[in-house]
Order: C-alpha cells, then sequence, then structure tokens
C-alpha cells in the first residue's frame, strides 16, 4: 500500500517514469513504463531487478546489443484477426524490420551458454518466430517498403502498361506545349503540371479557345486555365483506369499475406509483447548507467542496509553542473527501525528523505538503485510519506490540519512491514503542542514496530532515540569552522538546528543575532557546536586515516622489495665466500706441497748452498702469485649491514645544524643533506629519497675535498632508485582505451593506477571516447572504487569532453 495518492510526484518518480518512457523505443515499451507498479511480492522483485541487472551486463561487458526498429505490432494484429481484413502497407515494413530484430535477439540469446543470462533466456524461451513471414513479405516490398512489381504476375503487366501510357501522354503534352508557346498561347516558362490525377496545360485564358480538350481548373487570378488536350484525354482515362486495378491488385496481394500471417498471430502477438519488455528493461538499464545503479542484496525482510546511496535525480543535476554529490549510508533493522534525523536546515535532511522513500520505491518496482552493491535492502509492504504543504483550500483544510489527517492514517495502518517518512515532523502549530503530538504519534510507530525517517529541528524528539528501544539518532553534518553544511548523514546522535550560523550566512543583521543568542541557554548552544565539530573532526580523521593507509601499504611494498633485495645480495656474499674459501683451501694445499718438496730438495742435496737457494727462489715466486687476503666482515642475516660511512678527511662539525648541511645518520652512517628544519625533526634527501627523522639521531660533518658522499652507492639502493627513476621517466600521464574490451581496460587500468602511485604521479588523463558511454561507465566504476583516488571529471568541453575523463590522486 502507498500513501499519498501522490506519492510519485512527492518523492520524484513521476520525473523518472517519464525519463523511462523517453529511453524506450517503442509504444509497447513506454506502455509498460506507464503501467510500471510498485509490488510487495519478493519474488517478482528478484526477477525484475534481475532481468535489468543481467541487461546492465550486456551493455556494459558483452557485444552490441540490437538496439532498433523495436516497432510496436500489437494493436495491428489485433486489427487483422478479422477475416477479410488486411495488414496496412505503410505497417508491413515495420513488420519486417521489427521481425529481423527478434530474430536477432533470439540469435544473442540462444549462441550464449545457458546460464549465462538466466533470467533474460527464460523471458525469450517461448518466442518463436516463423522466418518464412520474412521471406514472404521480402517478396511483396523492397528495402524502401513499396510494392514490388513482382509481387503478382498481374501486378507487373498493369504497372508496364502504365509506364508506356504515361511515357506518350508526356511527349504529348510537351508537344502541345511547344506549339502553344510558340504561338504565343501560353508563357514561355510554364511546364506541364498536374490536375486531379491528370496532366494539363497552364494555357493563358484569352487563348483557350485555341485548343480543344477539357478545362479541369484556372488560376486564382483567372489568366491561366489548365486543359487536357482532346487527344490525350481517352489515354488518362486508360491510366486512370490501370491505377484502379493497381491498388485493388495490392490489396488482394495484401489480403492474401494476411490470410497466412493470420495463424501466426498468437505467436507473433507473444513475441511483440517479450519485445515491448526488453525494450522497457534496456530503458531501465540506461537509467541505472546513467545514475550509477546497481542490485543490492535484496533480503525478504523489513530492513534497510545502504551503502553509498544517493538521489538519483540530483545525482544527474549534479553531473549535469560539473558538482560532486555526497553519498550516504543509511541503515534501519529491528534493533534500529526508526531514524530520528536533526541538523541545519539546507543541510539536506529533506532530499535524505525523499531519497530514502524514492530508493525503495524504484525497488520495489524493478529498477536497480544507487547504491554500493554490497548493499542490503528488504521488502515492505506499506510506504507513506508525509512531505511539503497540504494545504486544502477546497476542503478549508490548514496545512496542520492536513498533517495531522495523515498522521491518523498512519497510525491506524501501520505495522512491522510498513516504512513511514516524515518531514519536519510537528511542525506547522505551536511548538509545544505540535511536539507533544508528535512525540505521541512516534511513540505509537515505534510500538507498532514500524520503521521510518523523520527530520525534525524539536528537542523532544531529538531526546527520544536515547530513552526508547528500537529508534536511533542521525545527524546531517555542519562544519562549525568554515560556516557551510556537509550534507552528510551521521547515524548515532542529534545535529544542532545552527539556527543562529546560517541566519549569520544569510546576511541578518548582528545586532539581532547577538539578541536572539542573549534569550537562550549560551552553554547548552556551546555544547551542540562542539558535539557536531567533534564529529567534523572525526570524518575529517577518518578521511587522513585512509589517506595514510594509502601511503603505508606503498611504504610496505618498498621495504618488501629491499628486504628481498638485501636477501639476494646475502645469498650472494655467501655464494661468493664459499668459493673464495674453497679456491683456498686448494691454494693451501698446493703450497704445503711445494714446501714439502722444496724441503725434501734441501735434505736430499744435503744442505747444498747453490741447491738451497735455487729452491727458495723458487718458494718466493710461488708466494708472490698467492694473492693479497680480503678480510671479510660478517653480516648478520636477521637485518640489513649497518657500517658507517667512512670517508677520508671527513670530520664531524658541533656546530648547529642548518638547511643545506651535509649530514651523517649517527646509527647507519648514511650521507645525507638536510632540506628542511621543523622544531626537533628535520627531512633529509638521499638521493631522490627524502626521511624525516629526530635532530639527535644525526651529526653535522665537514671535510676536505669537493663532495663527501661515496662516488659508488650502496648497490641494492643504486636498483631500486634507477628502477624508480626509470618508472618515473617512462610514465605517460595520459592512456587511451578507445577500442578495447571492458574487462581488458579493468585489468590495464589498475596497473596504470598502481604505477601512478608509486611513482607519486597526481594528474592523469583517460581517454575512453564516447560512444554509447560504456567504456566511461566502467572506468568511472573503477576510479569511484579507489580511496588513492582523490577526483575525476570530465575534460573541458573543447578538449573532449566527456571522452576524457580527467584523474587527480591523493
Amino acid at each position: 500500500m502507498i500513501f499519498p495518492a501522490n506519492f510519485e510526484e512527492k518523492t520524484g518518480f513521476s520525473l523518472i517514469r517519464r525519463m523511462l518512457a523517453e529511453f524506450c523505443l517503442s509504444d509497447s515499451g513506454r506502455r509498460i513504463a506507464d503501467e510500471m507498479s510498485f509490488s510487495e511480492d519478493h519474488s517478482v522483485v528478484i526477477r525484475e531487478t534481475g532481468l535489468t541487472e543481467e541487461f546492465r551486463q550486456i551493455l556494459l561487458f558483452d557485444n552490441r546489443f540490437p538496439e532498433q526498429d523495436y516497432y510496436d505490432l500489437i494493436p495491428e494484429f489485433k486489427r487483422i484477426r478479422l477475416t477479410g481484413t488486411f495488414i496496412e502497407q505503410s505497417l508491413l515494413q515495420d513488420l519486417k524490420k521489427s521481425l529481423s530484430t527478434i530474430l536477432e535477439i533470439l540469435v544473442f540469446f540462444r549462441k550464449k551458454e545457458e546460464g549465462v543470462y538466466p533470467l533474460l533466456q527464460e523471458l525469450i524461451k517461448d518466442v518463436v518466430v516463423n522466418k518464412s513471414i520474412l521471406k514472404a513479405i521480402e517478396k511483396i516490398i523492397d528495402d524502401r517498403g513499396n510494392i514490388r512489381d513482382e509481387a503478382s504476375e498481374e501486378l507487373s503487366v498493369i504497372r508496364k502498361r502504365l509506364r508506356l501510357l504515361n511515357r506518350n501522354v508526356e511527349r504529348q503534352i510537351r508537344q502541345y506545349l511547344a506549339t502553344a508557346k510558340k504561338e504565343g498561347w501560353a508563357d514561355e516558362g510554364v511546364e506541364p503540371t498536374i490536375r486531379d490525377g491528370r496532366s494539363v496545360l497552364p494555357i493563358l485564358a484569352n487563348h483557350k479557345r485555341k485548343i480543344k480538350g477539357f478545362i479541369h481548373d484556372e488560376s486564382s487570378t483567372g489568366q491561366t486555365v489548365y486543359i487536357e488536350p482532346a487527344e490525350v484525354l481517352e489515354t488518362n482515362n486508360e491510366i486512370r483506369e490501370l491505377e484502379l486495378a493497381e491498388k485493388r491488385e495490392i490489396i488482394r496481394i495484401l489480403t492474401k499475406f494476411t490470410d497466412e500471417l493470420r495463424p501466426s498471430l498468437p505467436e507473433l502477438t507473444h513475441a511483440y509483447h517479450v519485445l515491448g519488455n526488453i525494450d522497457f528493461i534496456r530503458a531501465k538499464t540506461l537509467f541505472a548507467i546513467r545514475t550509477d545503479s546497481h542490485l543490492p542484496v535484496i533480503r525478504n525482510e523489513t530492513m534497510l542496509d545502504w551503502k553509498n546511496a544517493w538521489h538519483p535525480l540530483l545525482y544527474l543535476s549534479h553531473k549535469a553542473q560539473h558538482k560532486e554529490i555526497i553519498a550516504q549510508d543509511i541503515t534501519l533493522d529491528n534493533g534500529k527501525r526508526i531514524l530520528v534525523i536533526s541538523g541545519p536546515n539546507a543541510g539536506g535532511k529533506s532530499v535524505c528523505l525523499k531519497m530514502t522513500g524514492l530508493l525503495q520505491y524504484m525497488l520495489q518496482c524493478g529498477m536497480l538503485i544507487p547504491v554500493k552493491e554490497t548493499s542490503e535492502a528488504g521488502i515492505f509492504r506499506n510506504i507513506f510519506i508525509e512531505i511539503g504543504d497540504e494545504q486544502s483550500l477546497e476542503n478549508d483544510l490548514s496545512t496542520y490540519s492536513s498533517h495531522l489527517l495523515n498522521m491518523k492514517y498512519f497510525v491506524e495502518n501501520a505495522d512491522q512491514e510498513t516504512l513511514f517518512l516524515i518531514d519536519e515532523f510537528g511542525a506547522g502549530t505551536e511548538p509545544q503542542s505540535g511536539g507533544a503530538i508528535a512525540e505521541a504519534v512516534l511513540e505509537n510507530l515505534n510500538d507498532k514496530s514500524a520503521f521510518g525517517i523523520i527530520t525534525t529541528h524539536y528537542s523532544n524528539l531529538k531526546v527520544m532515540p536515547s530513552i526508547h528501544d528500537g529508534m536511533v539518532s542521525g545527524a546531517m553534518l555542519f562544519d562549525v569552522k568554515q560556516m557551510k553544511p556537509l550534507f552528510k548523514l551521521k547515524m548515532g546522535k542529534p545535529g544542532s538546528s545552527f539556527a543562529f550560523e546560517i541566519a549569520g550566512i544569510i546576511g541578518l543583521p548582528g545586532q539581532i543575532i547577538e539578541k536572539a543568542s542573549s534569550k537562550l541557554d549560551s552553554s547548552r548552544l556551546e555544547y551542540e557546536k562542539q558535539l557536531q565539530q567533534l564529529e567534523t573532526d572525526k570524518e575529517e580523521i577518518s578521511a587522513k586515516e585512509k589517506a595514510m593507509k594509502v601511503a603505508d601499504d606503498l611504504l610496505a611494498e618498498v621495504i618488501d622489495k629491499y628486504t628481498k633485495l638485501y636477501e639476494e645480495t646475502v645469498s650472494q656474499r655467501d655464494h661468493i665466500i664459499n668459493e673464495a674459501r674453497s679456491e683456498a683451501k686448494l691454494l693451501l694445499e698446493n703450497t704445503n706441497k711445494t714446501i714439502e718438496r722444496t724441503i725434501h730438495e734441501i735434505r736430499n742435496s744435503q744442505a747444498d748452498k747453490e741447491k738451497t737457494k735455487e729452491a727458495r727462489k723458487e718458494l718466493e715466486v710461488f708466494a708472490e702469485k698467492i694473492p693479497e687476503p680480503v678480510p671479510v666482515k660478517t653480516i648478520p642475516k636477521s637485518k640489513p649491514p649497518r657500517n658507517k660511512t667512512v670517508i677520508p678527511g671527513m670530520l664531524i662539525d658541533n656546530s648547529p645544524i642548518n638547511t643545506g648541511d651535509t649530514v651523517r645518520m649517527k646509527d647507519t652512517g648514511t650521507l645525507g643533506e638536510v632540506l628542511k628544519i621543523a622544531g626537533d625533526k628535520v627531512t633529509l634527501t638521499f638521493g631522490s629519497m627524502q626521511v624525516i627523522t629526530g635532530m639527535d639521531k644525526i651529526e653535522k660533518i665537514s671535510g676536505k675535498g669537493k663532495n663527501l658522499f661515496p662516488e659508488k652507492r650502496n648497490p641494492t639502493h643504486s636498483r631500486i632508485i634507477d628502477e624508480l627513476n626509470q618508472k618515473k621517466i617512462n610514465f605517460k600521464p595520459n592512456i587511451d582505451f578507445r577500442g578495447k574490451r571492458a574487462e581488458e581496460v579493468l585489468n590495464e587500468l589498475q596497473a596504470y593506477i598502481d604505477e601512478a602511485v608509486l611513482i607519486g604521479a597526481r594528474d592523469l588523463s583517460i581517454l575512453h571516447g564516447k560512444g554509447f558511454g560504456i567504456l566511461r561507465k566502467v572506468i568511472r566504476e573503477y576510479l569511484h572504487s579507489r580511496e588513492d583516488v582523490e577526483s575525476f571529471q570530465d575534460e573541458h568541453i573543447e578538449r573532449g569532453g566527456s571522452g576524457i575523463t580527467i584523474v587527480k590522486l591523493r
């Protein structure tokens, strides 16, 4: 049950219904859009939204779907059911084109594996089109819809005779006109013309007796008469008879075709009903794509859990103005069934309330809604709304009286399957009385376990969630520092109306504002202001935490790469040391053998001086060939080496550290240059890397020579820096996706954005073309999901407009 009767006008759904009708290509689709209605049946909602979601997948990711010649022939099929009737020639062309479209749709789905688009495949499974009908139509009409000469033998004979006679008449008429011009009976510039379907001569009135024939007409001035010469009169009579015969033969051909078509009318009527339904589903899909709508998880219970929800009409309006829209998160469940929203005027309370009613109504009409895919939605049997001025002059009712009548309807008909929406609850009468009545009504609705959202400025309603189970507060945030509404719903706490702040913004004189504020409890005003600012600050901190997480992930990636390279270096070092040990062992063995041989020769020669001298000389030559040992310092495997850099001529300088000084990290010995000093924090640069550290962890150095930095960098550090620099050099801030399929684009786009974030790029340009907007849609859906994307928008109209997306990274 929907209340009131003008629910669609109040929520804006009537405009959406008109937009769907405009998207339809056929009268049948438009008729279904006009008849679309709210459903309480969970299975119906699942099916209708599922059909739209499957079609969304087709338009975004599949091959081109037939999207023209969706003609509605159902009214004509009803007319020609009677024997003796025949299809109109003008509609025969529409029948031919639309049957071709139906066949293309059948081929599209039947080429797909079973279960790819289960609901749409189920929709068309019983559609049957006899191809012989198309062949019969093609024999009758040509590509322009004209009846072919070959449609029948009789028609061919008639038209050949007609063409012959028309040529003879035209030749005779021109001969008569040439003579008339020569004799001065007709003006030089005139040509033969047609009157009553016959070729005639325009002759000057004072010479009409010069030519024998039949006068058909005269000009408005009476100076020209139109004469059919007697010699062509009989020929024109025969032409007229042949034209009538041609018309009779065409009717006979169409009647014969209709008689052959009549047995197939039930199947054709079903096929065209399906075509109209597909046209309507296509219209819903186009609206979903334009409003960035998705299919949430639909539960067979009363609840809401929407993430990133927005008003579709507001989204389209903001998009046209290149303005950002603020998404809302709304949750209603058995524990928190009624949401009481407070906050400043013009802060978005009413929009949030209308959006909730509109999206739930759209969903239960079988439409996708603009929420995140992971959102969940339930099914309500009743949706009641009370919003706007309902003053009735006809019934002599005030606005508040109408409001009370609506509240009477709510409390009499609401139950646990009802979603009620009340804007500015209690307004319209004296605040204390209005607030008390509103509180009593809200308690009654809460006792009935109904679900709902209300907006209010009344304090007694704001505090109800703190003392009643089943209710929750919500506030539209307001930035006290910048004095502007944020249009963001925050559930859990009530909000301030910020009446004095808004009065100041619109320019109400300061002395009036001061006088008004003096009449209220200043401590309460300050409390509300601070409470609101805490919520605003919390939102800012949350955003910064997300940004820091992105930075942490990037840092973790770099650290991981450093660690892998370090482990690789340690592994190579161990391998080199083992090889050196093997070579040293072999060398030692050879040395021992040489020494032993020398000693043996000395003993055998009984210490002969010459022999001993020769043996010693040989030993010295062998010793010279042995390389000097290189000391190897053990490097712990648990962490990278931290040897201090030692450079000849480098000295510790105890003078104060300033920007531009060369410093050394005390724990690692790494040399760097001071870029910035902020208190006890110092920003250092090491090549192309920057580090922030404490003043107590560095020491200033000085030394001889032009450069204290070592010529050779750590090979691990060099490889990473070189790799990053190479990525920066090769990276292009623009990319072209035109001509590519959506799934290819998603993979390439993810890698492209990741690389841009890694090298610190900020501004990107993505060329996707305009076309049907499919690539643009896919790309922007992905960009919206990336937390490291700050914003994106169309390029300037002169530089590509909606065919290019400009991206700014955080």
